[in-house]
């Protein structure tokens, strides 16, 4: 779907990609319905939960050293602002930076839904303009604010007129998506249109869009042999950075989910190629990561000789690991991104995978290159071509109960999530689980080896999961463990 800039805002996954959070099936049945464009939504009769999507809009952006957000929202929904803000200046001064970023709440009230707070509204921006200086102002909404129909837009333009600054609306307000991936389109549009300028000259830099950076130092060097260097969004990047992003070579990213959006806009406004591939996980996704990469910035021979030489160090090593972990088996629970390459990674361990749950479902990307067949996720077409037996999927959008009742069903060795609020139920069970937390965990072969060590340690020592499930009660009976959890789903599509 080509990208609009022009526009304040973005249209959600489920209008732009037909992404879903329902569907309770297989490997090759999704992959098929995929490839003809038939995946369909289906509603539940029962929801237990989610996460609101500003978080995914907010939360990125607080990583720009030298922006300032003002949320036009009540108190309660700023309760995550504090992490993201200690988080942004920890993760800076780890490499030696100050980051000024800071977020602000309007503290939108009762009195402010009946008559409107947006002259309030301007008067907090004066203030952050004057007291932090900042390079760039994003004003986002909220629900309330977007329900009683405040004018962010216009104030935006006038503001910015005034202040010769980017003054950029984000209009992330919670109920305009089920899918809080949609967060992360937001936040790269309001970037995309308001900060990203035409191109000058081309510099030998690699857009890398990722969460946290924790493998900077080691990705710096890697891309070094390929005459190259990262620049990393939005975590510790500057405006001025960030207004140079149409002149990179291409653009990367950690996670196929987190960066779609900015990926395709670059590559359709400024002809900078996103390269789709597997993540850098494991040893077939690093590989091929690394071979596209030298493919498309001219780069393939400095490319293979770091790939033949890396793999002499360490791919015997994670070799011997993974005939200890044969045989064990898995339940996956995470955001789509992730839950269809780790799955892959498993099987490159040796661990079978008996359930893989996704919190939401993209069977395409933003932009259809090559045909008029939806451009479906490289990590689904690779396991539909060699998973070594078919996988039961499901789509469950965060909902806990339904992964308790898999656990519950399949009784795997281990659970691997990226969230620890689904972890947890699952140690309360007695399943030992390991959190994946570090979007780098499996990067390239020396994170495939500390994450088979990490595997290896968490199933040899399972006292804890023991001891927890002992001395705790659940609120599942084994009424509701009978239950098959595809009757939760409709049985028509919706």
């Amino acid at each position: 779907m080509a990208v609009n800039l022009k526009t304040k805002t973005v249209a959600t996954r489920e209008n732009r990609l037909g992404s879903i959070t329902g569907y309770s099936g297989d490997l090759y049945d999704l992959a098929e319905r995929s490839c003809c464009g038939s995946v369909k939504n289906r509603e539940r009769c029962f929801s237990q939960s989610s996460t609101c999507l500003s978080g995914c809009a907010i939360g990125p952006l607080s990583g720009i050293r030298d922006a300032a957000i003002v949320y036009h929202a009540p108190a309660g929904c700023c309760a995550g602002v504090p992490g993201s803000t200690v988080l942004a200046r920890q993760l800076a001064t780890r490499i030696g930076k100050t980051n000024e970023n800071m977020i602000v709440g309007s503290d939108l009230n009762e009195q402010d839904t009946v008559f409107g707070a947006i002259e309030a509204l301007r008067n907090i921006i004066y203030t952050v303009r004057e007291n932090y200086h900042p390079k760039a102002i994003f004003i986002a909404s909220s629900c309330v604010s977007g329900v009683i129909g405040e004018d962010v837009d216009s104030l935006s333009d006038e503001l910015q007129e005034e202040f010769g600054i980017p003054v950029v609306p984000i209009h992330c307000e919670g109920f305009k998506s089920r899918i809080w991936a949609s967060g992360f389109d937001i936040g790269d549009h309001a970037v995309m249109s308001a900060i990203v300028k035409p191109p000058v000259e081309k510099k030998p830099m690699i857009v890398f869009k990722n969460f946290f950076e924790s493998h900077r130092p080691q990705i710096t060097e890697i891309f070094a042999e390929l005459g190259v260097y990262p620049q990393f969004v939005y975590m510790n990047s500057t405006v001025e950075e960030l207004s140079h992003l149409s002149e990179a070579l291409a653009t990367v990213c950690i996670c196929g989910t987190l960066g779609t959006y900015l990926g395709n806009a670059l590559e359709e406004q400024y002809g900078v190629p996103y390269i789709r591939t597997l993540n850098p996980s494991g040893i077939v996704g690093f590989e091929t990561w690394l071979r596209k990469i030298g493919e498309v910035i001219g780069k393939t021979q400095e490319a293979e000789t770091y790939i033949a030489r890396e793999r002499v160090i360490y791919v015997p090593q994670i070799e011997e690991l993974a005939k200890q972990l044969a045989g064990l088996t898995a339940v996956i629970g995470m955001g789509p991104g992730y839950t269809y390459e780790v799955a892959r990674v498993l099987q490159e361990l040796g661990i079978k995978v008996v359930w893989a749950a996704a919190w939401h479902y993209d069977y395409q990307y933003d932009k259809n290159t090559e045909s008029d067949k939806p451009d479906t996720p490289p990590s689904l077409d690779y396991l539909k071509a060699h998973s070594p037996h078919n996988i039961p999927l499901s789509v469950a959008d965060q909902q806990n109960f339904e992964v308790l009742n898999i656990l519950n069903t399949h009784k795997p060795d281990l659970y691997f999530s990226r969230h620890p609020g689904s972890t947890v139920w699952a140690i309360k069970q007695g399943v030992a689980a390991l959190y994946v937390a570090d979007e780098y965990m499996m990067f390239g072969y020396k994170g495939t080896l500390s994450f088979a060590k990490s595997i290896l340690d968490t199933v040899r020592n399972r006292s804890f999961e023991k001891n927890l499930a002992a001395h705790v009660k659940l609120p599942y009976t084994q009424w509701w463990y009978q239950q098959d959890n595809k009757t939760m789903l409709k049985a028509e599509d919706a």
